[in-house]
């Protein structure tokens, strides 16, 4: 169990990236580059105006890359909201032993900068929709972590909280109730395609409106409350969170399960970001009052 940030595994800077650019896209090599984001897994540069350098900094996230260079030309361009679907694929080499890709730039600011507005809702609900109701998730790649029952999920839930307890002044007991809720109904009847880790720095918001979703490593099939759970990390209005869970047509069921993904997510966040990631801490305490809020 991850206790903060995972370490990079390979130092990945501006001049290992002109040099595999060199070695594969040189009519692209000469291109303005700037690094724009690092989450646990990939470290993402912007290249030129249009475009961004995808590279996975470890090891175990090396295959989320291939996930979304496999699966996301068939899911992408179905969506309502655009992906960042690789347009070059790049190849392993002596001085970087993993793939990578070249995908277009979103423009925006991640969603835990910039919120969405709430008339963003629906549109949200309808993404999801389109996501989940697409064809063939029996096809989807296999995902130990994403879309599983929540009570598999119960001791590294249990472990993370008991931690909070003695480190953070947070809604405990809320989180308690509403996990105890989660995993006590019954689970998903039916799988469908998955992002996995649909959360506030993974949707890029313009002006209020979300431009883009991105990082799909984790896509999977399983249970739809995985991704129906990001509604209380993008959602500042009560309101807003009930229209798009609404108009996603969410059973009880579903929202009971839904909080209970939220609140893992929060925990994991926050737990993790008092470590080392302050703005992920921050994350995790809006979810948290976020579901307090709705209670």
């Amino acid at each position: 169990m991850t206790r903060g940030t995972p370490a990079a595994e390979i130092e990945i800077n501006e001049e290992l990236v002109r040099q595999l650019m060199r070695s594969q896209f040189s009519h692209l090599a000469d291109l303005p580059l700037k690094l724009a984001d690092q989450g646990w897994d990939n470290i993402t540069f912007r290249l030129g105006s249009h475009l961004a350098v995808r590279l996975p900094r470890r090891q175990m996230a090396a295959r989320l890359i291939e996930n979304e260079q496999t699966f996301l030309p068939g899911l992408g361009p179905l969506m309502p909201i655009p992906t960042p679907v690789p347009i070059h694929l790049g190849m392993p080499e002596k001085i970087f032993p993993w793939r990578w890709s070249i995908v277009p730039w979103l423009d925006g600011e991640t969603a835990d900068v910039s919120p969405p507005a709430a008339a963003q809702a629906i549109p949200f609900a309808q993404f999801l929709l389109a996501l989940h109701h697409h064809p063939g998730p029996e096809i989807a790649p296999r995902n130990d972590f994403r879309g599983i029952p929540l009570i598999q999920k119960a001791k590294v839930f249990e472990e993370r909280l008991a931690r909070l307890r003695s480190r953070d002044d947070f809604a405990g007991l809320v989180l308690s109730r509403l996990w105890g809720n989660a995993t006590s109904t019954p689970p998903a009847t039916t799988a469908c395609w998955l992002h996995g880790d649909l959360h506030a720095r993974n949707v890029v918001v313009c002006n209020g409106e979300i431009t883009g979703v991105i990082d799909w490593g984790d896509l999977t099939s399983g249970d739809p409350a995985t991704d129906l759970a990001a509604v209380w990390s993008l959602f500042e209005e009560p309101e807003a969170r009930r229209l798009c869970l609404d108009h996603y047509r969410a059973t009880p069921e579903d929202i009971s399960r839904a909080k209970g993904w939220a609140s893992f997510f929060a925990v994991v966040l926050l737990e993790t970001g008092l470590i080392d990631h302050p703005a992920h801490a921050e994350m995790g305490r809006t979810i948290l009052n976020r579901l307090a809020a709705d209670e």
